[in-house]
């Protein structure tokens, strides 16, 4: 039987990207599709725009399902998501977030009917506000207590089988900036749910994240996610909390060297 995705979109006042999340939507070539929207009654356009493309994602999609209603953050409003899905798989695309391709969700359900694995993470690709491409999370395949050396999952591109959720829990109201790490990290590392990396961009993100809008916020997400070890009678060494920022930087330097190198050769190229 076809796997069944509920791919759940969080909004408040997105209506500037808004378009580009369900347009990428309506573009996949797997259909098999529960959409629900979940939004926290935007003071913009937002909803507007949603309205507008509700019945071309009805008669596209396999369901839909949209609420305009107030909520207790982005968490929160996920969560309303999760318990209203009736899909085989749960994965979440942000407002702000869009699909790379139109095979995305393709490669994904593949992935899942030929591997069997609870939970799916690709590589995802960070964006301007044009869409033009800054650097490539890459990632790579989950290794034993991979969390431990600052590893973890790009949250946009984790897709779950429900029975996950049902046995090990939602999204935790208590973490603000850093809810998806700790359950990535609770499935993962504590219950150790098999996983399939795909060596393919996804996703695209755009940057300037919640949990990276300033040094404030990246300390505090980087302090709930060591809170999220103890909470989860987790054991862990010290350097955690510093090797995760600096597993990002590296990431950073990396696609830094490989574009500057990219540019040497191709003015060589051109002499």
């Amino acid at each position: 039987m076809k796997l069944r995705f509920s791919i759940i979109t969080v909004t408040f006042n997105s209506q500037s990207t808004i378009e580009d999340t369900i347009k990428s939507i309506l573009l996949q070539k797997y259909r098999n599709i529960e959409y629900i929207i979940i939004d926290g009654l935007s003071q913009d356009k937002t909803m507007q725009i949603i309205k507008r493309y509700k019945k071309k994602l009805e008669s596209y999609l396999a369901c839909v399902k949209i609420i305009s209603e107030k909520d207790q953050g982005i968490y929160d409003a996920m969560n309303k998501g999760i318990n209203l899905s009736t899909g085989d798989i749960i994965g979440f695309l942000n407002s702000d977030d869009y699909f790379s391709s139109s095979k995305s969700l393709l490669y994904i359900a593949q992935t899942f009917a030929k591997k069997d694995p609870d939970c799916i993470f690709g590589q995802i690709a960070l964006v301007d506000k044009n869409c033009n491409v800054k650097r490539i999370w890459t990632g790579q395949a989950y290794f034993p207590n991979a969390f431990m050396f600052g590893w973890h999952p790009a949250h946009p591109t984790f897709y779950v089988r429900r029975n996950v959720f049902e046995q090990f829990g939602n999204f935790n109201l208590k973490y603000k900036i850093s809810a998806d790490y700790d359950l990535m990290l609770r499935f993962l590392q504590k219950h150790r749910i098999s996983s399939v990396y795909i060596p393919k961009v996804l996703v695209k993100m755009r940057t300037g994240g919640i949990s990276n809008k300033n040094i404030q916020n990246i300390i505090k997400a980087n302090l709930e996610c060591s809170l999220s070890w103890r909470d989860n009678q987790l054991s862990y060494f010290p350097l955690f909390i510093f090797l995760k920022p600096m597993r990002k930087m590296l990431r950073i330097f990396y696609d830094f060297c490989k574009k500057i190198i990219a540019i040497h050769f191709l003015k060589r190229l051109k002499r």
